[in-house]
């Protein structure tokens, strides 16, 4: 009879825990998470669904299987963080993308130097640079140098190293090194996170360095975010907010939601 009651409790406590959220629900939000950030730990999803890391894990092996995502090592990614086709339908938040991107485009002037980060909005950026614009472009995207490589008046220099076949960047010492010898005019990137008050976070060591170089080589800096990712936060800190000269979001800049930008030395376009 104890046993019974303690077995009782047991499913009581898993039920509130999460253990029994329907798996529809669990995985519309892994999808969500993924298609928000781009790419996502298991144990990140595990923490926010309050349920077990093996739980996770089978519902992203289904995910992939259903072509929803793509499984990694101890994590998952974005079909559209993956795909470098000449149009990918499965990029989040695609019209919201276009739209920061199209206000990035009239910071682009005829000689200028710029750095265009990896990502999606980072490579909406480069699709949509008018064909006849002289303009000298580096990166560490190869989806990005690709896209870059079809405009005839384009500069495109790769800045090369060991290739991450999940985020398909280069990654190492060898990128922070070729970084530190360059001063572009403007800096476009992305990122994981962003925050008022946290500044710009990653879950990933490494991009954090990479998007460190990337700041210190350059003049000015672009953030370019949709709004889904103001006021979030991850473990390992990029810089703050302050450290960024321009945050572009497809919200106009007086919006509500700018608000908490506002008091900080940051443009908002």
């Amino acid at each position: 009879m104890i046993n019974l009651v303690s077995l009782l409790f047991v499913c009581i406590f898993k039920f509130i825990r999460g253990d029994y959220m329907l798996k529809e629900e669990r995985q519309q939000t892994i999808l969500s998470e993924v298609e928000l950030h781009n790419r996502i730990l298991l144990t990140d999803i595990a923490e926010t669904l309050d349920v077990s890391i093996d739980t996770v894990r089978r519902d992203v092996k289904e995910l992939d299987a259903d072509q929803k995502l793509r499984k990694v090592h101890g994590g998952a990614i974005s079909l559209g963080f993956t795909t470098n086709s000449a149009r990918n339908t499965n990029i989040y938040a695609l019209d919201q993308k276009i739209k920061i991107a199209e206000k990035a485009l009239t910071l682009l002037k005829d000689g200028g130097v710029v750095f265009i980060d990896g990502g999606t909005t980072c490579l909406e950026l480069a699709r949509l640079v008018p064909q006849n614009l002289e303009l000298t472009c580096f990166t560490l995207s190869l989806p990005v140098a690709m896209v870059l490589s079809l405009k005839p008046n384009l500069t495109v220099i790769f800045i090369g190293g060991r290739i991450s076949k999940e985020s398909q960047i280069a990654v190492g010492a060898n990128v922070i090194h070729n970084l530190s010898e360059i001063k572009v005019d403007f800096s476009f990137i992305g990122t994981g996170y962003v925050d008022a008050v946290y500044g710009l976070t990653e879950f990933d060591w490494d991009i954090v360095q990479l998007k460190k170089a990337v700041i210190k080589s350059s003049k000015k800096t672009v953030l370019l975010s949709i709004s889904e990712k103001l006021n979030s936060q991850h473990r390992y800190k990029t810089c703050d907010i302050n450290a960024i000269d321009t945050m572009i979001t497809e919200l106009d800049p007086k919006n509500i939601l700018l608000d908490s930008f506002k008091n900080n030395d940051i443009y908002l376009l």
